[in-house]
């Protein structure tokens, strides 16, 4: 394995991470940026050097660069990770042309691995555009992997490949300490990811749809010291890209498409749910919107393969400025909550974010909205 030559197609935070992982294993490695004419050479001591791509950034060391295609020609492996910021219908279109530049100069013998979610189906389509743009069939001159990067802390188990083929080599690249990957089928692992996917977001939509219904303050203060109060808003997207990919995935009803839609409608619900208790802290407190600032605190990582979550945040603010003219989101953690001679509500987006007010705060005249199911709100301004 030692050698190897891969390419990473994307300086997203996903692609950083296994190109760092592989190049520390001793593979050779070189990291595309899609802003930037030139494949950057990543080797082990700059992995340990700089743990993500934010670090990277801001340090700009001298590294070693060649022109992308000629990196992507010499690839014996090509791992596709780009930052996808489109919405909607034009997702697929993004994807599609960033997809066809990153194969367009692969040769033959060489493999490609796709790692955003597809739905059912959607590695069809990637196959016949890699066969329509390279020339070359799948299976036979080139190989085909599907392998969707979710979690950084525990990336899949299994890997699909075209006619369910092992690829060693590609195994060892990905395995971290002794749990060795398993390949199956194209189908079989859109299969086990929709079962991934659509676990979490039920679970998720049926503690959200319940708390609703929490009304008064003992079952509210009952409920919160359960674990569920730790979800926030930040976990509550997590693979909601996913989701709606399984979604486009089918035209028409179904029992499935109930589950996704009712899961999609469940994270809106809990959208207007939280700007209605906004509101409803805005009038208990008796406080004028012209005299009200909303401080919206979500830490995000700009450097991820989706962006549902930068998405959201803009969806949120914009909602909430419906309402209140002076709605603000602040995306460092280390934002001053103190210069507004308004009060403030601040809503905290992640467990991070409502750690970090509740540890900074030192203003009375402030209130605390954490997102969560309960929406909870911790009232300092009242003496």
């Amino acid at each position: 394995m030692a050698g190897a030559k891969v390419v990473v197609y994307g300086l997203s935070t996903e692609g950083y991470a296994i190109a760092s992982q592989m190049a520390i294993k001793g593979a050779d490695v070189y990291i595309i940026d899609e802003s930037t004419p030139s494949a950057i050479s990543l080797n082990a001591e700059i992995a340990k050097t700089y743990p993500n791509v934010s670090s990277l950034k801001e340090d700009e060391p001298l590294l070693a660069m060649e022109p992308i295609d000629v990196a992507i020609s010499k690839a014996q492996y090509l791992f596709f990770t780009p930052r996808i910021r489109k919405t909607g219908q034009d997702i697929k279109t993004e994807i599609h042309s960033k997809f066809k530049d990153a194969v367009t100069s692969m040769k033959k013998n060489s493999s490609v691995i796709f790692t955003l979610p597809t739905g059912f189906g959607g590695n069809h389509e990637n196959i016949s555009l890699l066969e329509h743009v390279t020339g070359f069939e799948t299976g036979k001159h080139i190989s085909y992997f599907y392998y969707p990067l979710e979690d950084l802390k525990e990336q899949p188990k299994i890997i699909g490949s075209f006619n369910g083929k092992e690829d060693l080599i590609l195994s060892e690249l990905l395995t971290v300490g002794k749990k060795e990957k398993k390949f199956v089928a194209i189908s079989s692992s859109e299969h086990f990811h929709a079962i991934d996917v659509l676990s979490r977001f039920s679970s998720l939509c049926s503690v959200l749809e319940v708390c609703k219904y929490a009304q008064d303050d003992i079952t509210k203060n009952d409920l919160s010291s359960d674990d569920f109060q730790e979800i926030f808003l930040d976990d509550m997207i997590n693979s909601l890209f996913d989701l709606k990919s399984l979604g486009s995935s089918f035209d028409g009803a179904n029992s499935l498409m109930y589950l996704i839609n009712g899961s999609v409608k469940g994270i809106d619900g809990y959208i207007k749910r939280l700007i209605d208790e906004i509101r409803s802290t805005l009038k208990k407190n008796d406080l004028k919107a012209s005299r009200t600032k909303i401080a919206l605190s979500w830490t995000l990582d700009q450097h991820v393969m989706r962006g549902d979550k930068i998405e959201m945040l803009q969806n949120l603010t914009s909602r909430l400025r419906d309402y209140i003219g002076d709605v603000e989101a602040y995306e460092d953690p280390n934002f001053d909550l103190f210069h507004s001679d308004k009060t403030t509500i601040v809503v905290a987006c992640s467990k991070f974010d409502f750690d970090n007010i509740e540890k900074n705060k030192q203003d009375s005249n402030l209130i605390i909205v954490k997102a969560n199911p309960l929406c909870e709100t911790i009232n300092n301004s009242i003496n």
